[in-house]
Order: C-alpha cells, then structure tokens, then sequence
C-alpha cells in the first residue's frame, strides 16, 4: 500500500512534466511527420513531400550551409569553451567575476544579442572602428555573402562559450586530485597531464557539450532571422531558417513538416555517430 501510495505521488509531481513533453514535444512531431507523408490534395501517406525538397535547390543549399556552419562552429565552440574552463578553474585573481564576465552572454536573450551585434556590425558601427584603428578598411560584415556566415558563427559562439564552459568547469573539479599528483610523481608535463588524465576524465561532460551543442546550433535561428533573414544570396539561410520561410512566409506546411522531419533525422545521425566517436569510459 505504501509502495502504490508513495508511486502515486510521484506520478503525481511529474505529471506537469509529463504532460509539456507530450503537448509540447511529443503531439507536435507526431504532427510534423503526418503533415510531412500527406500530399496536397491526397488522403493517402506518401513521400512526395520529400521527393519535392530534395529536388528544391534552396532546400539543397539549406542543408550544405547547416553542415558547413555545424562542421566550423562546434569544434570551435568546445575549443573556446574548455580553453576557458581550464583557464578560469585556476586559481586567478578575480575568477568569479571573469567566469561572471564569459557568462553573462548566455543570461540575454539571443534576440537581443542579435540586435546588439547588428549595431556592432553595420558599416559604420564599432567592428569597422576598431578595425579602421589598426588600418584595416571598412568589411561590409552582414552584408557579404563570403563573412555573412561567419558573423553568424562569431554571435552564436560569444552566446553559447560560457554555458558549456560552465560544465566542463563542473567536470574538471570532479576530477580527483590525486591524479595530478601521481602524474606530476611520474614526470608529466603540463600538455601530458592534459592529454592523460584531464582530456580521459572529461569524456562525459564532453559527450555531454558535444551533443547538446550540436543541437542547440541545428536549431540556430533567431540571429539568422533578425540579422540576414538567410541572406544575402542565401549564405546564412540554415534549416531552421528555411522551415521557417516554408512555414510561415510561404504557407507550404506540408513541405516545411518534411523539412522539419530531416532536420530532426539529420541531428539524429550526427548525435548517434557522436555517441559511437566518444564511446568508452574515462578512467576513474
């Protein structure tokens, strides 16, 4: 009785929980991929849907310039973002207001941070000033289709560096200091005891940021909206961005629903062949 009583209630407080992840995760992608299978004008399932995006050239582009974007922007994102953790869990003056400083870009919203750098990033704002300071002319920035995505990579990284420094901070006091110790005892080096003992012990909270990054920059679409609208000459048009347009500027649902399903399979496979690249167990 007190089992089925003690059940209850944790049903009970997860229920809330449990009803967002079916109504705002679960129903909604169950949707995406009915929409995606029903051809206008048709009551039968088909994949005619996919068949028309994959034969859409802008649809094509859409997925080269996301892999492009995902392949530059995670590696160099976990990079910064464990440079800044080893850094910052040293014994520095003034950390907590530095590791303060690296985090407070992740507490504004992306919106806003989009409107910022786009301030920053006009033809006469502070980029181009600071640039004209060591004799470097004006860059058009958001304007070229040949930096246009790299702006994107350089907003989207200053937003999302100091969450995943946060966790891998959290992963490097988890490691025990005997470690270091014993490899100082052998003769390690500083790159040896990174490479041997810091880098092993990290595999978990680097699956962890590998994963969630990967995601989180699949989903990019707030500084691409605000910023480039997926321009110019569709340089920065991602995915997320192109559902969009599917979605709601052109009002083809069905085809923006088997965008949609794509993209989702297309996370899947990159996580998955995460998963097996980061395999294996640190040592503990």
């Amino acid at each position: 009785m007190t089992r089925s009583r003690n059940l209850l209630v944790a049903l009970l407080f997860l229920a809330p929980a449990i009803l967002a992840i079916l109504g705002l995760r679960l129903w909604p992608a169950l949707v995406a991929v009915h929409e995606s299978l029903l051809a206008p004008r048709a009551t039968s399932y088909s994949f005619e849907n996919y068949l028309y995006i994959f034969g859409d050239p802008i649809f094509r582009q859409s997925v080269v310039t996301t892999l492009v974007f995902a392949i530059v922007v995670n590696p160099l994102q976990i990079a910064i973002a464990l440079g800044l953790a080893v850094l910052m869990n040293n014994r520095l003056p003034m950390t907590g207001f530095w590791r303060t400083l690296v985090l407070l870009p992740v507490a504004i919203p992306a919106s806003v941070s989009a409107v910022v750098w786009s301030t920053a990033l006009r033809p006469d704002g502070l980029a181009n000033a600071l640039l004209g300071l060591v004799g470097i002319g004006p860059q058009p920035f958001l304007t070229s289709p040949e930096q246009a995505l790299a702006c994107i990579i350089l907003i989207t990284s200053w937003i999302g560096v100091g969450y995943w420094m946060t966790i891998l901070i959290a992963g490097l006091q988890d490691i025990p200091a005997s470690l270091y110790e014993a490899a100082r005892i052998d003769g390690a080096n500083g790159w040896q005891r990174f490479r041997h003992v810091t880098l092993p012990q990290l595999r978990r909270p680097l699956t962890f940021v590998l994963v969630a990054d990967t995601v989180a920059n699949f989903l990019v679409f707030a500084p691409v909206q605000i910023l480039t609208r997926g321009g110019p000459q569709r340089s920065t048009n991602l995915i997320m961005n192109e559902i969009y347009t599917r979605a709601f500027v052109s009002g083809d649902r069905a085809s923006a629903s088997a965008a949609t399903v794509v993209l989702v399979l297309l996370m899947l496979l990159i996580v998955s062949l995460q998963f097996r690249m980061m395999g294996g167990k640190g040592e503990r």
